[in-house]
């Protein structure tokens, strides 16, 4: 045996799950995703889908996809900075930039991509990142790949901010990153006060917007608009894999920002660029935001319709304030065992551990879209209520 396969030939944790039956990971989905998909030869109602607005079979984005695929082939065989801009990417980013306020954006395949590629070069090593202990694995990774000198404060905690913040040197460039809704506990950062110590302290900050768009805002536009803070963040980043339908990411910013980071950010201009079809798909959504606000009611109306009938069912459910609803178990073999039990009574959700989540702090967490109904939330809410009994974990 080689050294490295021996090296992790001990890893079996996975199958340790599998041989209870409750491993819970690479669930095959036989159907396009909405409220209810094909797994296993039955419906199962999906809980676990980030597409919020329920966009991702819809005609108008499926027929967007396959015109720019007849049009424009299956992929551009290069990066964005030699042989792969289509004009439909540039069209894009002009209209993602003016949809969140910002003077410029880039595209890039993937959201992840977007914060490992961006964050190391904003900052150096005469620098500060200033990060929420509970921030996403994409800025983690980003801030990793950083020679900044790094700090991190406790979740939501804006003592604990400053705190960090007068560490730094106050001439130096300190830049504070921030979800903007958190994607497992559902919460949102408090940004009126972030943007409060920015300007006592000299700092910058930097908003991933990936579940906000298309949720929070004027038709969609995120967590700055909705707490009216869009020109005092400096850098807002988002994703297409959620309101949007579609698979990439962007960053949007100043002029002179993105004007760097388009001739620097090494995940940009080493990495093929995204589909025609992924390309064209976001555009269309984008449109539909714009021109539908009523999606983003509906699913208001069934986010708060959700919460009461969990809170009410005696679920723990924390202080999320969106579509994100996390369901408490703070046990992680209880946390894949209801996961199973769940998927047994007909609802898709998805677990939560470690590294995703402190370990006093897994959980199950249902995503809220558009087109669920009422019918469907009572009956999780009854299926799940049963599961979480049987286990002990509510009463």
């Amino acid at each position: 045996m080689s050294l490295l396969k021996e090296k992790f030939a001990k890893y079996d944790l996975p199958q340790q799950f599998m041989a209870q039956g409750v491993y819970p990971y690479f669930r095959t989905i036989d159907s396009h995703q909405d409220t209810e998909v094909l797994m296993d030869g039955k419906k199962v109602l999906m809980f676990g889908s980030n597409a919020y607005l329920g966009l991702t079979y819809d005609k108008r984005i499926v027929d967007a996809a396959v015109e720019a695929t007849l049009k424009y082939g299956t992929g551009c065989a290069g990066s964005r900075l030699l042989n792969g801009t289509l004009d439909i990417h540039v069209a894009l980013e002009n209209e993602l930039a003016e949809f969140v306020g910002k003077d410029e954006a880039l595209c890039f395949s993937t959201g992840f991509t977007v914060n490992e590629g961006v964050i190391p070069q904003l900052v150096g090593r005469a620098d500060y990142i200033i990060c929420d202990d509970r921030d996403h694995a994409s800025i983690v990774d980003g801030r990793r790949l950083s020679f900044a000198t790094q700090l991190r404060y406790k979740h939501n905690d804006m003592e604990d901010l400053e705190k960090q913040l007068q560490k730094c040197e106050p001439e130096a460039v300190k830049l504070i990153i921030v979800d903007g809704v958190f994607s497992m506990e559902g919460d949102l950062a408090p940004l009126p006060e972030i943007v409060r110590l920015k300007k006592k302290y000299n700092a910058s900050i930097y908003v991933d917007e990936a579940h906000g768009l298309g949720v929070f805002g004027k038709n969609g536009r995120g967590v700055c608009d909705h707490f009216g803070v869009t020109d005092d963040v400096d850098i807002i980043m988002g994703t297409f894999s959620k309101s949007l339908a579609s698979i990439g990411g962007f960053v949007a910013g100043d002029k002179e920002v993105i004007n760097f980071l388009r001739h620097n950010s090494r995940s940009y201009i080493f990495q093929a660029s995204s589909t025609p079809a992924a390309t064209a798909s976001a555009r269309t959504a984008l449109q539909i935001l714009k021109d539908e606000p009523e999606r983003i009611e509906k699913l208001w109306e069934i986010t708060n319709y959700a919460l009461d009938k969990f809170r009410n069912a005696g679920f723990e459910i924390g202080e999320t304030e969106s579509p994100i609803i996390p369901l408490y178990v703070r046990d992680a073999e209880k946390t894949f065992m209801v996961t199973k039990l769940a998927f047994d009574e007909g609802i898709f959700i998805n677990p939560v551990i470690p590294p995703a989540c402190a370990p006093q702090d897994t959980l199950v967490r249902v995503a809220l879209m558009a087109t669920h109904t009422k019918e469907q939330v009572d009956f999780a809410v009854e299926k799940l209520a049963k599961c979480f009994k049987s286990l002990g974990i509510i009463e």
